[in-house]
C-alpha cells in the first residue's frame, strides 16, 4: 500500500464514509449546526495553502507526484514548507474538517484521525525514507526544524 493510493483518493474515500454515516447509517450523530461562513473560510484557507505549496514546487522545478518522491530534483524547504513538511496533505485534512463541520456529524469528525494515521504510515513515512536517502543531511536538518503536519 506504500505510495500506491493517491492521497486525494484517500481523502475522497474517507469523505464518502463521512457522508454515508451522516446521510444513511448514523444520522443520530448529527448534533450540531455551523453557520455558512466557516465553510467559506476553511475553503479559502485550504485553497491558499494548496496554491502556495504547489507554487513552491513549480518554482523549484521539482515533482509534485506523490507516487514518485524519488524523482524530486530539489528538497523544497522555503515558503509554506518552513511551517509544514506536508502542506498539501494538511490541505486535504483541512478540507475534510470543513466537510465534517458542514455535515454537523460528530462521527464524521472522528474519522479524521484515520486519514492522518493512513497518511503517516503509507504515504509520508515512505516519502521521507526516499527523501532521506536522496538528500541526506539536508533532509535530516530540515526534519529536525519543521514538523511533519503543523
Amino acid at each position: 500500500m506504500k505510495l500506491k493510493v493517491p492521497p486525494a483518493l484517500v481523502a475522497f474515500v474517507i469523505g464518502l464514509v463521512m457522508w454515508g454515516f451522516d446521510h444513511s447509517i448514523h444520522p443520530a450523530f448529527a448534533i450540531f449546526t455551523v453557520p455558512q461562513w466557516p465553510y467559506r473560510l476553511i475553503l479559502g484557507v485550504a485553497v491558499t495553502v494548496g496554491v502556495l505549496a504547489l507554487y513552491q514546487f513549480f518554482q523549484n522545478r521539482t515533482t509534485v507526484d506523490p507516487h514518485k518522491p524519488g524523482h524530486a530534483s530539489k528538497l523544497v524547504t522555503g515558503g509554506i514548507y518552513r511551517f509544514s513538511r506536508n502542506p498539501m496533505y494538511v490541505v486535504l485534512l483541512i478540507l475534510m474538517i470543513g466537510f465534517g463541520f458542514k455535515l454537523g456529524n460528530l462521527f464524521s469528525l472522528l474519522l479524521l484521525p484515520l486519514f492522518v494515521m493512513y497518511m503517516n504510515r503509507f504515504q509520508i513515512t515512505p516519502e521521507e525514507e526516499i527523501l532521506r536517502e536522496k538528500f541526506g543531511v539536508e533532509f535530516e536538518n530540515y526534519t529536525s526544524q519543521v514538523r511533519r503536519w503543523l
